[in-house]
C-alpha cells in the first residue's frame, strides 16, 4: 500500500534525453563548409557552428547537454559537446570547417577533438583569445 519504488539506471554520464533532443533540431539547408567557434571558459564550454558569412547555424554547450555545476567545466563535457555538434554538422552535410578558439578553459582541445572524431576536415585553427594589453588600473596600496 505504500509508495512504489522507482529504480533509476545508473552509469550514464549525460542525459540521453537532452542529447537526442539537441540532435533532433536541425536546420533545413545543406552546408558544405563553415566556421566552428569554441568558447572555453573555466565554468562552461560553448560551441557554435556558422556558415562562411558568419550566420549561426547550430550551437551547443555543456549546460545544454545536462551537465551542471562544476562538471560543466570538465574536458569530458566539452568533448561531448564537440561530438554532438559534429553529429549535427555531418547530418547537414558539412565537409570542412575553420576553427576559431576563444578562452583558456579546460575544454579547448577536447571540444575540437570531439568534433574531429566525426570525420570533418579542419582547414584552419585560429586562437582568438582576448589578451589585455594593459588591463584596468591597479588598486591603491593598502593603508594600515
Amino acid at each position: 500500500m505504500g509508495k512504489k519504488r522507482i529504480v533509476k539506471k545508473a552509469g550514464t554520464s549525460i542525459n540521453t534525453g537532452m542529447r537526442s533532443r539537441s540532435v533532433s533540431r536541425l536546420p533545413k539547408r545543406k552546408l558544405e563548409s563553415g566556421t566552428l567557434y569554441i568558447h572555453a571558459t573555466f565554468n562552461n564550454t560553448k560551441v557554435l557552428l556558422a556558415d562562411k558569412q558568419g550566420g549561426a547555424i547550430m550551437w551547443s554547450s555543456c549546460g545544454g547537454l545536462g551537465f551542471s555545476g562544476a562538471k560543466k567545466g570538465t574536458p569530458f563535457a566539452a568533448a561531448k559537446v564537440g561530438e554532438v555538434i559534429g553529429e549535427k554538422a555531418a547530418m547537414v552535410g558539412l565537409k570542412e570547417a575553420d576553427v576559431v578558439i576563444r578562452g583558456v578553459g579546460p575544454g579547448r582541445e577536447s571540444a575540437l577533438r570531439g568534433f574531429i572524431s566525426r570525420g570533418i576536415l579542419i582547414t584552419r585553427i585560429a586562437d582568438d583569445t582576448p589578451v589585455p594589453h594593459n588591463g584596468p588600473r591597479p588598486p591603491k596600496p593598502r593603508r594600515v
